[in-house]
């Protein structure tokens, strides 16, 4: 059961400032400021504007640790009290954290070169070893609220936040903890990362209208938006979160993951993994495509993500994808690479519960007329009751979730 959530995006710092944001169809996608990218070609994107680190932690803790657990301990404390999870010590040994992320701490990592570059090894920090870590998110995270179960890494590219909450989910169904904190964070809006993904051409490179820059599923797409931020989602057993009195906000009913074997950028030219991770997520629900009501589909506006992804949508949900909301809400946010799944799987149970499907802004000219991208503005879908959240990464890293009302 998924009883809790928290979310830092560039649309907000918290799920509801996030989740209006979208319901109003508003970017977080602008020129990029933090950041002196002056001689690069792609000057915009989703950062987390405004976040005062004090408000979620102690300043010996923002010193050292990276924005991007700085954002997954922020989205886990909101987590935390959205489910009424308070950890003691009886519940602690049974509480797990994993985080996943396609970049980790890189802003630290390259700080800690140039700093050893300029200054020499004394300047560096003894905490420098763990603080640029993979698993520094986790270790933050359950430093703080004090859980004594597993807290682990999960990093599989942009599939990372999905396959964490996917982990988590098995974890909990082979007994291995009661509850667990799974989600995605990553603040890879970097010189570095523009600078590399942007000669890998899959960055948009619409400085001059960057509200308008990620394209999902338009004709006119140029690539993808690099954006920042994190979630965090409370899943519990059901037994667990029924003795303690949580009010389950959805069941989390099927996990499927899978790999390319095909190249490091570019997806399968048959979705060949796309498809293998949502059947098998299908599946481990116990249901057919033709059960879904609402796609928050990856739609990262690349050239070939989206022409991949709507045929595999048409192979595995045959008929349905013309009769259902497929969105994606990256047209919004901006794609948070390890953060993605983790927000999208948010937004997924939000649009279940309330029944509003986020749109997909800039979707002026859909590339399948057919499907119901929910173009520019919000619809109301009463009565859906299952969602298909998916996530497919560079290296051909697959994975797909689904999750129904209770």
């Amino acid at each position: 059961m998924v009883t809790g959530y928290g979310a830092v995006t560039p649309l907000g710092h918290s799920v509801d400032e996030t989740w209006t944001a979208m319901l109003a169809g508003r970017s977080g996608i602008d020129k990029v400021e933090a950041i002196d990218v002056t001689d690069l070609a792609v000057r915009i994107g989703g950062q987390v504007r405004g976040f005062t680190p004090s408000r979620y932690m102690p300043a010996m803790v923002s010193r050292r640790a990276d924005p991007y657990a700085q954002y997954a301990l922020a989205a886990a404390l909101e987590a935390c009290e959205h489910a009424g999870l308070v950890i003691d010590d009886h519940v602690a040994p049974r509480v797990a954290v994993i985080i996943g992320s396609g970049y980790g701490p890189v802003g630290s990592i390259y700080r800690a070169a140039n700093r050893l570059r300029d200054k020499g090894p004394r300047s560096i920090s003894p905490f420098t070893q763990v603080t640029t870590a993979m698993d520094s998110a986790a270790g933050e995270i359950s430093m703080r609220l004090g859980t004594q179960g597993p807290s682990r890494a999960q990093s599989t590219a942009c599939a990372s936040g999905a396959d964490a909450v996917g982990a988590a989910m098995r974890m909990i169904s082979h007994g291995e903890a009661d509850i667990v904190l799974a989600g995605g964070a990553d603040a890879c809006v970097t010189t570095v990362d523009l600078a590399g993904s942007g000669n890998a051409r899959a960055l948009s490179k619409r400085n001059d209208d960057p509200a308008a820059a990620c394209r999902p599923f338009d004709a006119h797409r140029d690539g993808f938006v690099m954006s920042e931020g994190a979630a965090v989602a409370v899943l519990e057993a059901a037994d667990v979160a029924d003795r303690r009195g949580a009010t389950a906000l959805a069941e989390l009913t099927g996990y499927g993951a899978s790999s390319d074997a095909h190249h490091w950028t570019a997806p399968h030219p048959e979705g060949r993994g796309a498809r293998l991770a949502v059947e098998a997520a299908l599946r481990d629900a116990g249901i057919t495509g033709a059960e879904v009501d609402y796609v928050n589909a990856h739609g990262t506006g690349t050239l070939l993500n989206d022409i991949t992804e709507t045929a595999v949508l048409r192979q595995v949900l045959g008929d349905r994808v013309t009769r259902i909301p497929v969105s994606s809400t990256k047209s919004m946010t901006g794609h948070m690479i390890g953060a993605a799944g983790a927000v999208e799987l948010v937004a997924s149970i939000q649009a279940l519960r309330t029944g509003d499907v986020p749109p997909t802004v800039n979707c002026d000219e859909p590339i399948d007329p057919d499907i119901n991208f929910v173009p520019h503005r919000t619809q109301h879908h009463p009565g859906m009751r299952i969602a298909l959240s998916n996530s497919f990464g560079f290296g051909g890293h697959n994975a797909a979730l689904v999750v129904r009302t209770v």
